[in-house]
């Protein structure tokens, strides 16, 4: 092979390289702004997620997309590594989690989770993380209006079971499945 031909070999696999990497940029800045998102954690399936708007008020048993406060509580979460990088306040991504309980309802957490006097399934404390690191319960209380209490079924979710109630006004949307699948 002569040394032009591997040049020009070279550079057009820097041409395809090059506009793979811009598709792929392209579909990314789509899929966020049509409301796609890729979930990579275990609370709830793998893959692929859309936010689907939502209007009407929110409801015990939605399950949504919602931006956490941008709090001491958050800013921790985030430097255990508990929340995903993005662009919500405080620099994490949105949570997709299920509506356990709305304004007015009484919530107890000790050991596990009780709405209005009633258990709720897959709802176990643990004392620590996966590194051992102390885990601190919601003390439990009434909902106040404009929050809601989230929860997911998976046992080590970061979910209201310790970080308590928060803003309604951080819900994006309804979180639909669209290519998922359980590990």
């Amino acid at each position: 092979m002569t040394a032009a031909l591997i040049r020009s070999q070279s550079k057009a696999a820097l041409r395809v390289i090059f506009a793979a990497v811009i598709a792929l940029v392209a579909l990314a800045i789509l899929g966020w702004f049509g409301g796609y998102r890729i979930n990579m954690t275990p609370s709830y399936p793998l893959g692929l997620w859309r936010i689907q708007p939502l209007t009407r008020g929110v409801r015990v048993d939605d399950r949504i997309f919602i931006c956490p406060p941008d709090n001491d509580v958050f800013r921790s979460a985030n430097a255990r590594g508990y929340l995903r990088k993005g662009l919500c306040p405080g620099g994490s991504g949105p949570l997709i989690k299920t509506v356990a309980a709305t304004a007015g309802q009484r919530v107890e957490v000790n050991g596990s989770v009780k709405i209005d006097g009633i258990s709720l399934p897959q709802s176990l404390t643990v004392p620590m993380d996966a590194q051992q690191r102390p885990l601190t319960s919601f003390s439990g209380g009434v909902i106040p209006r404009g929050f809601v209490f989230l929860h997911s079924g998976f046992v080590g979710s970061y979910d209201s079971r310790y970080f308590g109630p928060i803003p309604q006004s951080g819900v994006l949307g309804l979180a639909q499945e669209v290519f998922t699948y359980v590990p």
